[in-house]
């Protein structure tokens, strides 16, 4: 094993119809690592293979260490408080303390009390990494960190990421729509174009790429071999 998670010649087919075409990736340990692409590529689908919610039909998926998922749309339990919604995180770990999380996101500490329902999105996206952090993680996957959420928003939780990185040594997997904050935000990024890794590289030089900023202007990436 080379990397904190590692994925080779993944594909998953639903019905007849091909979702994930022999996709391989690498998370290395430590990295921060981002797989972007547009509605419809295939990445919710990898996001479920990953976490053991559906079954390859082909291809290998091997994680280094305890994997949490902050999953897109965040999934609270609507009608449970803050802190109930965060120790859910914690039930494999037997982890019943949320101090560590209200430290970490010091505005939640004064909602601990309120159901998850009546948050903010961006407080919300704060309960759902907090909940996923309650698992001990090795390894972090976050998808869609930036949905539906304003651009300072945005910006807050991505501090919040970094520090997670940088003082807990996390692997993170960042799946995104928006490709400048993922590129601005990881070292490695893998573009996924229908089913299919079309590109990946240095995040920097994925940046100045003509061909990433053109799918992300309605155009189409050509899917190659490398």
């Amino acid at each position: 094993m080379t990397g904190a998670i590692d994925i080779s010649a993944l594909t998953v087919r639903y019905a007849g119809a091909t979702a994930l075409d022999d996709v391989s990736l690498t998370v290395p340990h430590h990295g921060l690592t981002a797989l972007i692409g547009a509605n419809g590529a295939g990445k919710t689908t990898l996001v479920k293979a990953l976490c053991g919610l559906i079954r390859p039909d082909h291809g290998t998926i091997t994680v280094d260490g305890r994997i949490a998922h902050v999953p897109e749309g965040r999934e609270m339990f609507p009608d449970m408080t803050v802190d109930d919604n965060l120790r859910l995180g914690g039930w494999r770990t037997r982890r019943r303390d949320t101090a560590a999380i209200y430290d970490l996101f010091p505005g939640l500490a004064a909602l601990r009390a309120r159901r998850a329902g009546t948050l903010s999105g961006g407080q919300q996206q704060m309960v759902a990494i907090g909940r996923a952090l309650m698992a001990d993680p090795d390894v972090l996957v976050v998808d869609e960190l930036s949905l539906g959420l304003a651009p300072m928003v945005v910006t807050s939780l991505v501090d919040h990421l970094v520090t997670l990185h940088t003082t807990r040594d996390l692997s993170v997997l960042l799946i995104e729509q928006n490709a400048r904050l993922a590129l601005d935000l990881c070292h490695y990024a893998y573009v996924l174009e229908s089913g299919r890794i079309a590109l990946h590289g240095p995040a920097p030089i994925l940046a100045r790429d003509p061909r990433v900023t053109a799918a992300y202007l309605g155009g189409h990436i050509q899917v190659t071999d490398e």
